[in-house]
């Protein structure tokens, strides 16, 4: 029999903030009809309050709107701040997160896919196949309440990707220095995004901000706790980041300096043996193997490999030696599903199956 810890009942009340963006359009359609949660609130900016979701969304997902939630009314998220629900998703902008989410999260759990506070000294940075024990750095749950008040964060997409890859190898060989160059999608730059005239017959090699949240979050997701507080991995990370013409899907060629010395097929089997937390837990959105290794001659490709695991799993492929460091791979994985929306699903899944009864 399943463990009942896992099965929430009733459904828990959610709220999306930044619900018109591409990112807040993902997280509507994952939890329109989600076993654990029910979508009861959207906010938006006040030019989209007050209309129905259908009129105030411009929807770019290849699934319809699903006809209960393109009825709901858009609030602001001031409206929404005394509403009944328990978990916020947030998709909002760097600019106002902060302080709006530190205001939710005073008395529910938020779980945010915006920057704003992920490097908090109290915030857990959570993939949550990587690094479950973060989750001791919230408090237990209020006297009546099903799920702690605080924030959980999701990492940039680029970093999500990577420290999944890493981790199978940092847990079973040992890793301290990486060097990674990402083929990032314009799915990742929101919408309107970067336009076509820049973007057509182009790389761009410059995402402002980018490589410095790749080099910094790492740390912090293999990192562990002690006394409160994350001691992160004592571990060097060098990124570039390129803008390509790809829609959804980013590509990262990663080289791995390792604190032991391995054959390529002890690299192999620890991607290919990798489960977690969420694997043994049967959660919704977890893939059955968060790592898939495509073979030496079977590179991951946007186009063909995002979608692996519902677009939760990464793909890993084209290992070999590294005169530099000591392996070298390709991985890929979705930017707004397990980069974003999907991740943080799978976050907040995460919590409830700890504290939600």
């Amino acid at each position: 029999m399943s463990d009942p810890k896992t099965h929430p009942c009733p459904r828990i009340p959610v709220a999306v903030l930044g619900a018109t963006g591409t990112v807040g359009q993902r997280f509507v359609r994952l939890l329109a009809d989600h076993p654990w949660f029910r979508l009861e609130a959207l906010a938006a900016s006040e030019r989209s309050a007050g209309k129905c979701y259908r009129d105030a969304v411009t929807w770019v997902q290849t699934q319809p709107l699903d006809e209960r939630v393109a009825q709901m009314t858009v609030r602001t998220c001031e409206q929404i701040l005394d509403g009944r629900h328990e978990l916020v998703f947030s998709a909002l902008g760097g600019d106002v997160a902060s302080e709006v989410e530190r205001e939710f999260a005073r008395r529910r759990l938020v779980v945010t896919n915006a920057s704003a506070h992920r490097m908090d000294a109290d915030v857990p940075l959570l993939v949550p196949e990587v690094n479950p024990d973060h989750l001791d750095l919230l408090a237990a749950p209020a006297a009546g309440a099903r799920l702690p008040a605080g924030i959980v964060a999701n990492p940039n997409c680029s970093t999500i990707g990577l420290v999944l890859a890493l981790k199978p190898l940092a847990d079973t060989i040992g890793i301290d220095r990486v060097s990674v160059v990402t083929m990032q999608a314009v799915s990742g730059a929101g919408l309107p995004g970067v336009s076509s005239y820049q973007i057509l017959d182009n790389v761009i090699p410059w995402i402002p901000g980018e490589e410095e949240k790749l080099e910094i979050e790492t740390g912090k997701i293999l990192g562990r706790v002690e006394g409160g507080r994350i001691e992160p991995a004592a571990l060097a990370v060098s990124a570039q980041c390129n803008r390509v013409p790809v829609v959804d899907g980013h590509t990262l060629c990663i080289s791995v300096g390792l604190r032991a010395p391995a054959q390529l097929d002890e690299v192999r089997e620890a991607w290919r043996a990798f489960r977690a937390e969420p694997q043994a837990l049967g959660l919704p959105s977890a893939p059955p193997r968060p790592t898939v290794y495509l073979g030496d001659d079977e590179p991951p490709q946007a186009r063909l490999h995002r979608e692996f695991g519902k677009g939760m799993a990464v793909t890993i492929g084209r290992l070999r030696e590294c005169p530099v460091l000591d392996a070298r791979f390709v991985a890929l994985s979705h930017n707004t599903l397990r980069g974003a929306a999907g991740g943080a699903v799978l976050a907040a899944e995460l919590v409830v199956a700890r504290y939600g009864r």
